[in-house]
Order: structure tokens, then sequence, then C-alpha cells
């Protein structure tokens, strides 16, 4: 399928590991010109080399924490200056610690929003301009499947992510007629390093092995298995398309069929 996104300018944040490489290298192979940002100067670099070395593609490493509005300011002028404007963003923030309810206190609950919402609203307002001036743009969030069920021993998790999601939604809505769309990927359990180490803090807590709560974690899903990276990122290379363009407004899980709600 001919995606169209040759030469098309995208951001990725959290691109130096996990789900995120994993959408900036499916964006590469397609011809995008692709930005990937992290906080860790050295992983970010080494990253950017392997995904050029892997899909003979654009990757330019712009360093920047997520939390910073300065630093996502820079980020997306550089990338302007660079390659001319924004095409596609997508909003990707690593999730908070574990916590429940009667063990969270106040001042996490603000980091958690700092991390995950307001990430995603400064990334946004910072790219949207740029989507506008040319009537095309994709603004993608990557949240949890927590915005639809909520998992246990995650509130922090549950209460950001959920923010993000009204966010989007209410962009979409206003940002149509412009050409932009914005829609939010739900993963669930994937096999990255977040999930080994949400399963490692759960059987710490629970004097259990971490393989121990990887196995019962996977038979929780009617698919049997946790999904790859790719998986993932396929659906997000899809509405950073041109072909996805009436999809907007829209939270998608990857999950193998663990969430059980109708919507």
């Amino acid at each position: 399928m001919e995606l169209g996104l040759k030469d098309r300018v995208a951001i990725v944040a959290g691109g130096s590991m996990g789900l995120g490489r994993a959408v900036a290298r499916e964006l590469a192979r397609e011809k995008a010109r692709v930005v990937i940002t992290a906080r860790n100067e050295a992983r970010l670099q080494k990253a950017a080399e392997e995904l050029r070395r892997e899909t003979g593609g654009q990757v330019l490493a712009i360093r920047a924490d997520m939390t910073s509005p300065a630093d996502i300011r820079a980020l997306v002028e550089q990338t302007a200056e660079r390659w001319g404007g924004v095409d596609i963003a997508l909003a990707n923030a690593g999730g908070p610690p574990g916590t429940r309810y009667e063990s969270t206190s106040a001042e996490q609950v603000e980091r958690a929003v700092e991390l995950n919402l307001m990430s995603t609203v400064r990334l946004a307002q910072e790219v949207t301009p740029y989507m506008k001036q040319r009537r095309w743009g994709r603004f993608i969030a990557l949240t949890s499947v927590a915005v639809k069920q909520p998992l246990p021993g995650l509130i922090l998790s549950n209460t950001a992510r959920a923010a993000v999601v009204g966010w989007v939604k209410t962009m979409a809505t206003e940002l149509a007629p412009h050409g932009v769309t914005c829609n939010v990927v739900a993963p669930g359990y994937m096999r990255t390093g977040r999930v080994e180490e949400l399963a490692a803090e759960r059987a710490e807590n629970e004097q259990r092995r971490p393989e121990q709560v990887l196995a019962e974690m996977s038979a929780r899903i009617p698919a049997g298995r946790m999904g790859e990276p790719e998986e993932l990122a396929a659906l997000v290379a899809f509405l950073a398309s041109d072909r996805a363009a009436y999809i907007t407004g829209t939270t998608i899980q990857v999950d193998g069929g663990f969430v059980q709600g109708l919507f």
C-alpha cells in the first residue's frame, strides 16, 4: 500500500527506544524525514545512527526533555529550520510509576500530568501551526489501554493518559477544517522495556518472579501473547498517511483483544 509519506517531516518523541523507535523505523522505511528525540543524548545519537543504517532513510536526532517547554520549542524550531516545517508528530512520553490511590501524593499526580498530558499539549501547540499552514497534518498521541480500561496499580497513568484523550479529541474537532487529523493510539501489553519494568515492580511487591508476572499478563490477552512494537508502528504509519485522511478524533487500541469494552 502506498502511504504517501515520502519527504513528509515527522517528529517522534521518545524515539530512541521501545515503541517510539519502532514508529521512527517504520516512518523512515516509508521515506519520511524523521526527527527522533529523547533525553539521553548518547542513546539518542546511537539510535539515529542505527535507524539510518537499517532503513537508508533520513533520520535526525535532536535531544529534548518533553517536560521542558523550552526544549519542545527548540525541537520544533530546529526541525522546521532543517526541513521547512512539520507534517507529522508523535507525542510519546514514558509512563509514570505504578502506585495505588492511598499511597499516591498530589505531587506525584502533578508530575504525571506534566509528563504525559502537558508534554502532549506543548508539542501540539508547537507543531500544529505548521500543519495548518500546509493544510495537511497528522498529530498522534501514544497513550495506553488504560484510557479505555483502567489498570490496577496504575492510578497515575489511568488519570494523566485519560486527559490526553480529551485534549486530542478536542483538537481533532477544531483542526479538521484545516486538513489536520488528530488521533490516539493506545497500546496494550507490548514486548518493551516498560512492560518488563512494570512486571518487575509488581513481582517485587508480590514476592514473585518477573517471569511469572509476564506469563500471567500474556494469559489475560485473548491473542495469547504480547504485541510486538512493529505491529503498533504499522498502525501509526497508516494514521500518518494520506490513506487515513478521514480518520480523526479516534482512540484505537493495539492490544490483542485485551480491552473488553465495546467502545
